[in-house]
């Protein structure tokens, strides 16, 4: 598991007199200052955050020592993170933190690897897995029930159902890329 949990990033000033716009990433957006100082991705620097107030769906933050604008500013970007043993545990095993995931086998139904999760994107329609495959290239998987039926972190594991798309890319033959020429030229007949 990865020691390290990004929590929130700022995300520019405010006004004047230092404030920073932060935005949470955790499940209760005000538990990102519950946690203790908060990191940079180094855990160079330490963070001390209090929350003043919202402004749209970002909180508006005093952080120790930042004084002006300037300051504040310069901190716009900064992703910020607590050692993994300042959260919560989970309640049972169907419950866990993404970043738990990372590193985890991607296997297929029965068993076989099919690679290894990277990392988790959430794009604005949904959390997406992306996976390193036995090649070394990185495929993107919806995370979902229907592509992902079994998450057991604890067996540090997950179960992947491929979407057919990518089944087909995977070399079955069946696809017009694999030199279909009827289907590439749009002649002859079309089969079911």
């Amino acid at each position: 598991m990865t020691s390290m949990i990004c929590v929130g990033q700022f995300a520019g000033s405010h006004g004047v007199r230092g404030l920073v716009k932060l935005r949470s990433f955790t499940q209760d957006p005000a538990d990102v200052a519950a946690y203790g100082p908060l990191a940079d991705e180094t855990g160079a620097r330490l963070f001390k955050v209090t929350l003043q107030g919202k402004v749209k769906d970002l909180f508006l933050a005093k952080v120790e020592g930042i004084t002006n604008r300037e300051q504040a500013q310069a901190l716009a970007g900064v992703r910020l993170h607590v050692d993994r043993a300042a959260l919560p545990e989970t309640e049972d095993d169907d419950s866990f933190y993404h970043a738990d995931l990372i590193g985890l086998r991607a296997e297929r139904a029965d068993g076989s690897l099919y690679g290894t999760v990277k990392a988790i994107y959430d794009f604005g329609g949904g959390d997406v897995l992306e996976i390193r495959i036995g090649s070394g290239a990185l495929e993107m998987l919806p995370f979902s029930k229907a592509c992902v039926p079994v998450v057991d972190v604890r067996g540090g594991r997950i179960v992947v159902d491929l979407p057919t798309v990518i089944e087909a890319r995977e070399g079955d033959g069946d696809g017009p890329e694999d030199g279909d020429e009827d289907a590439e030229d749009g002649e002859g007949e079309q089969r079911p």
